[in-house]
């Protein structure tokens, strides 16, 4: 990475710390950090150019179409505002938000992608880690909390073949994410590193559910 390109990163991470400083707990500055850490780790196995994976990690959820009416085309609209206004190149620019715009996991019930890269799959595998394990099991919790879901209700059984507009649409207990994303991804990985990482904190999401239900049900 270029001197130009580090300072590049710099002015995004102080754009996007100052865009998410009232965000809610599981889509704030921290997840951004933890997802370009994520990032950094599993693009020293791959063949990518560093400089995109990074903007897309650091601008990934600029703006969440889920605190934002689900409007899913503001994120790549601010990312590509503010890019443009540090001089990046139109190719740079273009891949970043495509990055943005196709990686959410609720893009995978398309049976044809759109688009697909690299640079995509390793951003892609870095911000699904942090949605398992302890700190995806957190994050879960405190998204649930913030939308004002039950924990768990026995009678509102997950969806397992909802379509792309239910899983939006979604007012389910908080439980019910778990089999209907958490313990999806590991198996939705795209690196090496990603599936190595994920298949551990897969084994914990298992394990703490396991003693979830065990309290639940009065058994320990």
């Amino acid at each position: 990475m270029t001197v130009s390109d580090s300072k590049l990163i710099e002015d995004t991470i102080i754009f996007v710390k100052s865009k998410l400083k009232n965000a809610e707990g599981g889509h704030d500055w921290f997840h951004i950090e933890r997802v370009y850490h994520n990032t950094l780790l599993i693009a020293k196995n791959e063949r990518v150019d560093i400089t995109i994976v990074s903007l897309a990690a650091l601008l990934h959820d600029i703006a969440d179409p889920k605190f934002n009416n689900g409007d899913e085309t503001i994120g790549p609209r601010v990312a590509s505002e503010f890019l443009l206004k540090q001089n990046v190149s139109s190719e740079i620019i273009e891949h970043v938000t495509q990055i943005i715009d196709n990686m959410s996991f609720k893009n995978s019930f398309d049976l044809n992608p759109s688009f697909t890269s690299k640079e995509m799959e390793v951003v892609q595998d870095a911000d699904r880690l942090d949605a398992i394990g302890a700190v995806g099991i957190a994050r879960c919790f405190n998204y649930g909390g913030f939308k004002n879901r039950p924990l768990y209700n026995p009678e509102i059984k997950p969806n397992l073949k909802m379509t792309k507009a239910e899983y939006k649409n979604s007012e389910a207990p908080t439980i019910n994410h778990f089999y209907e994303k958490l313990l999806l991804l590991k198996d939705q990985m795209n690196t090496k590193t990603g599936k190595r990482i994920a298949l551990e904190r897969h084994k914990y999401m298992q394990g703490f559910l396991k003693q979830f239900f065990a309290e639940w049900n009065g058994e320990l």
